[in-house]
């Protein structure tokens, strides 16, 4: 069963990286097609769309993966009278709730965003809640009978539903500047489509697995159903929703405060495009940052952290560790050729100040996201869940209080202060429930400085060069950015194993391991062996 439960494990993280990938590329032709005013008007949908996403992905199934697991811990047969149809109906009642206020108040909600032209686009998006009940329910039944393809599958398939949908809707839409507003609605047909495909896949892999019962061998457990998917689903959901939550704060505090920063409205609306630029590079450099990070850690839970504390410790910090180099190797990279990466993926280099300002969020997200994963592993959800809740919070004063005095810059010093706070949280919890982890201790404060001063002296002779040179085909300036970036994290790569930011322990579980023992000079004490 444990072998069953990690490559189910694998099976999640990779459809997780593949739908990651998808749903931060595609955002690039979206912009270059509709422009900054389309990208705008997606970004203001997109939040509502990624929060039911989200439900429908890990908040519910996670509720009703538990329920699952303690029916046939108890040996309750999963029968369609006493488990489906309750169950089906609260998820109604939830969905169809959220469904309902956000249908008749998208006049209202378009307001609060300062753009009444965007209510049809959010009127659609009710209808993707309708299905999140039967995904949610069967991807749930599906993972407490241990059975990770199916959530994976349909994962992958309503994501590529979706991108393509998008994009070809994108295309058609590009150049019709009085149906820009479509690209709203289009995003809306997209989610629902992309949860059609899902269910279908969901519905063939329930058949295949006959998980179905019609007899009765229990009461009804009301309560404990509703206790467990309003609360720990909602809750499981949350910590799945940092990113989105940062934009939904954007989508409605953004546009009114750039308008008070004296802009007008079009033009608020499209320096609010040009701002959303910096979402898909953030998530992309997250991606690289946490998911590899996250890839070291086999299995995180306190029997673990009791029975084995050794491995359990090595590779917790293994884990951070990777995951504040990585990051910050992204970020001090990204700054330096952001506006070479801004004209390649953008055709300009309009808001680079700003968004510089902005992708620190790779850095401070990345670490945010690993501990608060490892907390979440350990049986913290709640106190996770309550931090971002927080970071929501400031950052929604702050832009209130910022954007006003300063534009797209106070919005983005509005999300760094705000993923600093949560990460700081974070990471004082880390060490308040692991305190032999040492996280600080083992990190070398060479190797925080001296590879990353390294990439950047190399990135800013390359940029001399270049600049002496000239590039001026979009050709010519994608050849230099992948040059520019891989070599650049070679440079970096090989710095930090060089001055020994790793041990040998943890070198081992890197990629080309063997090869990056030759350039390292990693201590040979076992890290768990340590006092």
């Amino acid at each position: 069963m444990d072998n069953k439960l990690v490559k189910g494990a694998l099976l999640l993280t990779v459809a997780g990286f593949i739908s990651k990938l998808l749903s931060a590329g595609y955002r690039i032709p979206l912009q270059n097609m509709t422009g900054d005013l389309g990208f705008y008007i997606y970004q203001q949908v997109y939040p509502i769309l990624g929060i039911a996403l989200v439900l429908s992905l890990y908040g519910f199934p996670s509720a009703i993966s538990k329920v699952t697991v303690d029916m046939k811990g108890a040996n309750k047969q999963l029968s369609i009278t006493n488990f489906y149809i309750p169950l089906l109906f609260i998820l109604f009642t939830i969905n169809g709730a959220i469904a309902v206020v956000l249908y008749f108040n998208a006049d209202t909600i378009a307001c609060w965003m300062g753009n009444i032209h965007l209510q049809q686009g959010l009127k659609l998006s009710a209808f993707v809640f309708i299905f999140i009940p039967f995904t949610a329910l069967l991807r749930g039944v599906s993972q407490g009978n241990y059975q990770m393809k199916p959530t994976a599958l349909s994962q992958i398939g309503e994501q590529c539903t979706r991108v393509c949908i998008i994009i070809a809707a994108a295309a058609v839409i590009a150049g019709k500047h009085n149906h820009i507003y479509d690209i709203g609605s289009a995003a809306a047909i997209a989610a629902i489509a992309g949860g059609v495909v899902a269910l279908i896949i969901l519905v063939g892999s329930l058949q295949k697995q006959n998980l179905l019962n019609r007899t009765v061998f229990f009461p009804i457990p009301w309560r404990y159903y509703l206790k467990t998917v309003a609360i720990f689903g909602l809750i499981a959901a949350l910590n799945h929703m940092l990113l989105l939550l940062i934009q939904f704060a954007d989508a409605f505090t953004l546009v009114p405060g750039l308008v008070k920063h004296s802009l007008s409205a079009f033009e608020a609306m499209e320096a609010k495009g040009v701002f959303d630029r910096g979402q898909p590079l953030i998530q992309l450099g997250t991606v690289v940052g946490s998911s590899f990070a996250l890839a070291l850690i086999p299995s995180i839970s306190k029997e673990e952290r009791s029975q084995s504390p050794g491995p359990f410790y090595f590779h917790i910090r293994a884990a951070m560790k990777c995951s504040i180099y990585l990051a910050i190797g992204a970020t001090i990279g990204l700054v330096m050729i952001f506006p070479e990466v801004n004209m390649l993926l953008f055709q300009d280099d309009k808001g680079t100040g700003s968004l510089r300002t902005l992708v620190v969020a790779i850095l401070l997200c990345s670490v945010a996201i690993t501990a608060a994963s490892i907390l979440q592993g350990l049986g913290y959800v709640k106190r996770t869940a309550m931090f971002i809740l927080l970071a929501l919070l400031i950052k929604w004063l702050l832009n209130q209080l910022l954007v006003p005095l300063w534009g797209l810059t106070g919005s983005a010093i509005a999300t760094v202060t705000s993923l600093l706070v949560l990460c700081c949280l974070d990471l004082i919890e880390l060490k308040r429930k692991l305190p032999k982890l040492h996280l600080v201790k083992s990190l070398k404060w060479r190797s925080l400085i001296i590879p990353g001063l390294g990439m950047a002296v190399y990135l800013f002779f390359i940029q001399i060069i270049t600049t002496m040179v000239g590039i001026e085909t979009r050709v010519g300036l994608l050849i230099y950015v992948l040059v520019v970036v891989l070599t650049g994290a070679l440079v970096y790569l090989l710095l930090l194993i060089k001055i020994g930011a790793f041990t040998k322990e943890e070198i081992k579980l890197l990629p080309f391991s063997s090869l990056l023992a030759r350039f390292g000079k990693g201590e040979d004490v076992c890290v768990w062996r340590r006092k």
